[in-house]
């Protein structure tokens, strides 16, 4: 994943630029480092993010 403006992006090829983060395709996973505000942090950002694209990304990648 990767800091644009305010949002965090999926980057599964790992090939976006800028400072990049990780985290398990897993949604609970995804609501952990939500709640505990890592990705402000990993991705150096004063403000808070948006996680949404991620989670539809996880959310369109899971096996049925």
């Amino acid at each position: 994943m990767v800091r644009s403006g305010a949002q965090v992006i999926p980057d599964p090829s790992r090939s976006a630029p800028g400072r990049g983060a990780y985290v398990h395709w897993d949604l609970a996973c995804l609501d952990s480092a939500e709640r505990r505000k890592a990705f402000p942090r990993a991705l150096r950002s004063s403000g808070s993010l948006t996680v949404e694209l991620v989670r539809e990304f996880i959310e369109s990648s899971r096996v049925h």
